[in-house]
């Protein structure tokens, strides 16, 4: 056998061929190697942070009304939906000699890159093209911003699939590593949000560039933009640094007369994917479904976290320095949810077997997270009556209102951690039972958190707008789903197969 076969896989393979390499074993990876690529996990959430904390601020400043600011979001589950299926399908099959998921991770870093210079440079290019600076909407920056945004969530969703993909073969099927890969992938996530939030809420970081600041371009905007340069820089570092050094086995190509069509691969793709879906067998049908719900309470969250900072809990409006104060605030709270998640995700495992198993954790943060947004209502509700009595307090909320907002932040980090780990990690060792791919099982996966997101960037404006505007009837809708998902995650949700465990090397009745 030459040694060019043993440094392969077959193309097609499913994942009882991941255990053989041509008739070897394939041997789970080094820990080392499995930090390595999920680190690249935190330049991919330094972007994601700036998006999250800054970008809907970002847009109403730009002239977008706040009832539509929900509709720009709609490109990151519709790019999921169409986007992470089809890449994960290409890179099971990849025959690139960088191997199968390093093309993709590539391509995806670089396209970051575009999206992020497009997204800062916004305003200055669409007063280059003609925006009048004096009037409230910007249309062309408006444009530029949002072509910038909608490529930031393609070019996401091209990383983050193959990058769990890439963890999910490095594990080698061994549930233990797989588990250990995925709270790596939730620890350094939540490392580039601390970075990514620490930088938000520094009101004078445009200084390390001072050509940031223009005069379509003001502070917070050159924030922004040096916050974007920095990104790109971690971002590329640790994706170089962690493909240069892991190996990713090159694809071979089996030549056969039921070879497929190039050019039907998206359809094939597509098709497997549904087909997958029929032969779902009821564990992974639960998972999808309380992972469903789940989302959609997350995401109304991650729209309106920090607009709900700077409006209800600072008094302010689009523009103002109180409303400006509050979003930086709000920022300062999401670097706290980080460091609380990096510290949630590296106890997942002992923590899960504390309460009795991994379905009954998540089932308790998510009640957890419920109560969180509830308490949103009683903390906005105290800001306004301070306000109301004092006039002092706009801009300026009591200790007591920003110590409950930042406690909310915090409280949150807990059922965070748990959702960046614990259903990826279940749908990982699902793909192994069922023989799909890891690529197109994350796939699969992942229509259970893009179709809820859809449904809420759809009708969070409008629904805001029916009660009066504000972010607080998307927190109390979002309660009730987390609730929902929490019930559902601790009664119906089964527990892994003893056998299972066995595997994993855990003690029976651990990690179920």
């Amino acid at each position: 056998m030459s040694s060019s076969n043993k440094n392969t896989i077959k193309n097609g393979d499913t994942h009882n061929s991941l255990q053989l390499e041509l008739g070897s074993p394939v041997q789970p990876s080094p820990i080392w190697k499995l930090m390595a690529v999920a680190s690249i996990a935190a330049g991919i959430q330094f972007g994601w942070a700036l998006q999250l904390s800054l970008l809907t601020p970002y847009s109403q400043l730009l002239g977008v009304p706040h009832q539509w600011s929900s509709f720009i979001w709609l490109c990151g589950p519709i790019s999921g939906m169409v986007v992470q299926p089809i890449v994960g399908y290409y890179s099971d099959r990849c025959t690139s000699k960088l191997g199968r998921r390093r093309p993709f991770i590539l391509a995806g870093a670089a396209a970051v890159a575009i999206a992020v210079f497009l997204i800062g440079f916004a305003a200055d290019i669409g007063h280059a093209l003609g925006d009048n600076l004096t009037k409230k909407t910007r249309p062309r920056a408006v444009g530029i911003f949002v072509i910038g945004f909608w490529i930031l969530d393609v070019a996401n969703n091209m990383l983050q699939g193959p990058c769990r993909a890439f963890l999910g073969d490095l594990a080698a099927g061994d549930e233990r590593k797989t588990r250990l890969a995925n709270a790596f992938f939730s620890f350094f996530m939540a490392v580039g949000s601390v970075l990514g939030y620490g930088a938000g809420s520094i009101d004078s970081l445009h200084k390390v560039f001072p050509f940031t600041q223009t005069k379509a371009c003001d502070v917070f905007c050159a924030d922004l933009k040096t916050c974007f340069f920095f990104s790109i820089l971690l971002l590329l570092s640790l994706t170089g640094l962690a493909l240069f050094y892991v190996p990713d086995k090159q694809v071979l190509r089996e030549k056969s007369g039921e070879e497929e069509d190039e050019r039907s691969a998206a359809v094939v793709c597509f098709g497997e994917m549904l087909g997958a879906l029929k032969g779902l067998k009821k564990p992974m049908l639960l998972l999808m479904a309380v992972t469903a719900i789940n989302w959609s309470a997350w995401f109304a969250y991650f729209l309106y976290n920090t607009d709900w900072m700077g409006k209800e809990v600072y008094g302010g409006t689009v523009g103002n320095q109180a409303y400006k104060d509050g979003v930086q605030k709000g920022a300062l709270g999401l670097l706290i949810n980080s460091v609380v998640l990096g510290v949630m995700s590296l106890g997942v495992e002992p923590i899960g077997r504390a309460v009795g198993g991994a379905k009954k954790l998540w089932g308790i943060v998510n009640l957890i997270l419920a109560a969180g947004l509830a308490m949103t209502v009683y903390i906005s509700k105290v800001a306004m009556h301070q306000r109301h009595v004092n006039p002092n307090y706009i801009g300026h909320p009591s200790t007591g209102v920003q110590a409950g907002a930042l406690s909310f932040f915090a409280v949150l980090g807990i059922p965070l951690a748990i959702t960046f780990s614990v259903p990826f990690a279940l749908a990982s060792i699902y793909s192994s039972e069922t023989g799909a791919g890891q690529g197109l099982s994350l796939g699969v996966l992942n229509l259970a958190i893009v179709v809820p997101q859809m449904i809420v960037a759809a009708i969070s404006g409008p629904w805001d707008k029916l009660f009066g505007g504000g972010n607080l009837p998307a927190f109390v809708a979002g309660a009730v789903a987390a609730a929902v998902s929490g019930i559902m995650a601790i009664f119906m949700l089964p527990s892994t197969k003893q056998s299972e465990a066995a595997k994993a090397a855990l003690p029976i009745g651990g990690f179920h």
